[in-house]
């Protein structure tokens, strides 16, 4: 059997069609076949709790500006089943919504139900009850975890099915995936991985959803499952049939943010590249992980010390805005990868090489279609190369792209599209009222106990695990004794000070003596572990000591990472300074209290009258809840809430989890460059910048969570801060930038009109203000010749135009977007013989 058949949605002028009659859908060994036709597909990961659904139609049809065709997201098991069946599908839960949008959009859907997902996400998206049932051994040929994923599976695909969203139905789902990333761990469960494999896809095609499915990372995935690449890049990834297409469901855009860590990024001159050498490679069908991040709101995080922003550096930031130039150059890889469509599907390519680390692909029928693709793979030294009779330049690690053989559309190295640089205007609680709008009423608070507060506490001999204890109800766990000190203990009796010895799973613990806070300890994402030692002061006679362990994510990868454990685990001792005596706590009889009193309340939603206003607001301190009422920043743009001075702790606002917040983590001074080399094979940590500085203080508020005023803010400060310090702000645009040289090839845009009229358009510079209601208010700075630094720090180079400024200001001043050629027809020849630039940055207003 050449391939499978199943059935895929009907467009109408690139409009998804809602006619019940869905058309048929092939693979062979070439490309996903809708309607009897091959297709080069560009897709790209929207994960949909992780933006709201008044999100939902902005970030859709901005991907689909970008040049994608599919939407791709997992499917989160323990968003949806939190307690066992019992189903939640509202709001940011709301699959179905989320991808009837996709299809009202003109584009087709990719639904990785797992139901194992990994994705940085608490658990890698199981549930906790799952851990608790009898017997139960996850991801292997296990019969309560396959009775269990099987079920969650099945109510995913009716539930589909039900909407009539998949392709056989008229819908616009045309895959599926089942199991992620098993590949990587099936070595550690023996061969009860092949059987447990064998059985996922028997069961996943036995459901009939007419579309294909896919096992991301499995070499051995059995017929008809299409076995598919993730990875920063994948061109050298070859199906496991010749029957098969090559396909890349995760294209990692940039890498995800950890409390305690830079920020990472990624160039999208290698981005691009990556994506190039993929399609030049033989590849059809290629996902963009993340092509928009988003948010980890409340206590989604994985890791764990996953951060709350999950912004990955996407083309679409976290905040729903176009990150550029990464979403204008990687809409133009996708046009120029899709000019060359028709040639691409009609035959496999011809590979060769035109020197040292420079290569050709050719795909090239009997009609006459022909696109080809020049790389240079090496990392040194730009080439030009002859090919076809003409010679092309290829710079280091970039590939051009040709649809006619001939022309150059594109090279990944050089980007026409603009840069825009972000800023936020904040609005401080500090500020004059009437000038700011923002914090409309001082600080309340409510103190959290130290130690057992509630009527939930127990009492256990020993020291309990913690995610077993709390099944994850709460990040926060109390271990508390109360033990008699006799007046000869040794340690009483020589003088010396005490010292308390605490030893943790994870992932951060703070430590109280007799009600006084002692020391803290925390983890980080390479090892969680947690070892305190303070030296304490014990009187004769009974001493309390109050643990408050807390979780910040649980695992969510790696072989059995559901039985990894957090929390005391011991031994808790004391030890002598100066007699070398010890006593161990662990085995006594330990209290627990599983939350905090403060969320049994519910103080987070702000409306409990337990709430004390004086002026004496407590700062710096641990264990105490925070309350504000707050006007919405005025305006549309996107708000985040500044969380310097503060130390660790999670926010509400309206009753609704922002997420945790952890500014007082601070990211190791070393790591970053100025400046990241794009060439050569990029890595997680390749390119970081944020060195010495909170992994993360701005945290994203949904504008759809704000009213006009009377807003509530409700934080919970573990470890102290001052909450006077915190401010909003506003995410804007500061400036727009283009640099675009004379040898840059012509907009794709204008490759069709220019193809069809014969003419040969040159290198353009284009700007474009971000919203509706702005226009081009100033020029910055604007040199034709040999301009240096980049966007922000622009400078003259020896040789410059003195026409650039005024030429550039008479044709954007006052408009919302502009385009200026580049040639010296335009600015004439400030340097004979020498390539020149056109550096432009602009602001709008």
């Amino acid at each position: 059997m050449r391939g499978a058949e199943f059935a895929v949605l009907v467009l109408v002028l690139g409009v998804a069609a809602t006619t019940a009659f869905g058309v048929n859908v092939t693979y062979d060994h070439r490309a996903l076949v809708i309607d009897g036709k091959r297709r080069v597909l560009v897709s790209g990961s929207i994960h949909y709790p992780r933006s709201t659904p008044e999100m939902w139609p902005d970030l859709i049809q901005k991907s689909k500006d970008g040049g994608l065709d599919v939407i791709d997201t997992y499917v989160f098991w323990n968003l949806h089943e939190p307690v066992r069946n019992q189903f939640e599908f509202e709001g940011r839960k709301d699959l179905v919504k989320f991808v009837k949008l996709v299809g009202e959009a003109g584009l087709y859907a990719h639904i990785r139900i797992g139901p194992y997902v990994c994705a940085e996400w608490n658990y890698g998206g199981f549930p906790l009850w799952l851990r608790f049932v009898p017997g139960i051994e996850f991801r292997t040929d296990n019969e309560p975890f396959k009775a269990e994923m099987k079920r969650f599976t099945v109510k995913i695909v009716d539930m589909l099915k039900q909407e009539n969203l998949y392709a056989s139905q008229g819908g616009p789902i045309i895959l599926s995936q089942i199991e992620n990333e098993y590949g990587n761990m099936d070595l550690f469960y023996g061969s009860a991985a092949k059987t447990y494999i064998n059985w996922a896809a028997t069961m996943a095609t036995s459901l009939d959803t007419g579309v294909p499915w896919v096992m991301c990372r499995q070499s051995d995935a059995p017929d008809p499952i299409i076995n598919t690449c993730n990875g920063f890049y994948c061109d050298q990834f070859t199906p496991n049939s010749d029957k098969k297409p090559k396909m890349w469901t995760e294209n990692w855009t940039g890498w995800y943010l950890s409390f305690g860590g830079a920020v990472p990024y990624r160039p999208v001159e290698d981005l691009a590249f990556a994506v190039a050498r993929f399609y030049q490679r033989g590849g059809t069908f290629q996902n963009y992980y993340m092509y928009h991040g988003g948010t980890n709101f409340g206590r989604t995080t994985g890791g764990p010390f996953i951060a709350t922003s999950y912004d990955y550096d996407a083309p679409l930031d976290e905040y729903g805005l176009v990150n550029q130039p990464k979403w204008g150059h990687l809409k133009d890889v996708n046009k120029a990868i899709k000019l060359c469509e028709e040639a691409m599907v009609a035959t496999d390519p011809t590979i060769s090489s035109l020197g040292s680390n420079l290569k050709a692909s050719v795909y090239k029928t009997g009609s006459g279609l022909c696109a080809a693709f020049l790389a240079n793979v090496g990392t040194q030294s730009d080439a030009t190369v002859n090919f076809n009779g003409n010679s092309y330049h290829l710079p280091a690690w970039s590939v051009s792209i040709l649809p006619d053989c001939k022309n150059v559309v594109l090279n990944t190295a050089k980007i026409n599209s603009m840069t825009m640089i972000p800023r936020f205007v904040t609005q401080s609680s500090e500020d004059d009222i009437d000038s700011s709008k923002a914090f409309s009423s001082g600080w309340s608070w409510v103190n959290e106990p130290v130690g057992i507060s509630t009527s939930n506490a127990f009492t256990k001999p020993g020291l309990l695990e913690q995610i077993n204890t709390t099944a994850d109800k709460s990040d926060y766990l109390w271990y508390s004794l109360s033990t008699e000190i006799k007046g000869d203990e040794p340690f009483l009796q020589d003088g010396s000070q005490t010292v308390l010895h605490v030893e943790s799973l994870g992932h951060v613990l703070y430590t109280f003596v007799n009600g006084k806070f002692a020391a803290s300890g925390k983890g980080n994402s390479d090892s969680a572990l947690v070892l305190v030692e303070v030296p304490i002061t014990l009187t004769p006679g009974r001493n309390t000591f109050d643990l408050l362990s807390l979780t910040v994510g649980l695992q969510n990868s790696g072989a059995f990472f559901e039985i990894w454990g957090a929390g005391v685990i011991g031994p808790v001792q004391l030890n002598g300074l100066k007699n070398g005596s010890s006593v161990d706590l662990s085995s006594q009889q330990w209290t627990y209290q599983i939350g905090l009193q403060g969320e049994q309340s519910g103080l987070y939603a702000g409306s409990s009258s337990v709430w004390v206003s004086k002026p004496n607001l407590p700062k710096k301190q641990p264990l105490i809840w925070y309350k504000t009422n707050f006007d919405a920043p005025a305006g549309n743009n996107p708000v985040a809430i500044d969380f310097t001075g503060m130390g660790k702790g999670e926010a509400w606002v309206n009753g609704q989890s922002i997420g945790r917040y952890w500014p007082a983590y601070i990211a190791p001074n070393g790591g970053c460059t100025n400046s990241c080399n794009y060439r050569g094979s990029y890595s997680s940590n390749k390119c970081l910048k944020n060195c010495g500085k909170p992994s993360q203080e701005l945290y994203h508020v949904p504008r759809s969570w704000l009213q006009p005023s009377g807003n509530i803010l409700v934080l919970f400060e573990e470890a102290g801060g001052d909450p006077t310090q915190i401010s909003f702000a506003t995410r804007e645009v500061q400036s727009l930038c283009s640099r675009v040289s004379e040898s840059h090839p012509v907009p794709v845009d204008m490759w069709n009109s220019d193809q069809k009229i014969g003419r040969k358009s040159g290198p353009t510079v284009s700007l474009e203000c971000p919203s509706p209601n702005q226009v081009i208010s100033s020029i910055k700075f604007a040199s034709f010749g040999t301009p240096r630094g980049t966007c922000g720090s622009f400078s003259h180079g020896q040789c410059s135009s003195t026409r650039a400024l005024s030429i550039v200001q008479k044709a954007c001043i006052g408009s919302k977007s502009c385009s200026i050629g580049v040639s010296i027809g335009t600015f004439g020849d400030p340097c004979v013989g020498v390539t020149k630039s056109l550096a432009v940055e602009a602001s709008c207003a």
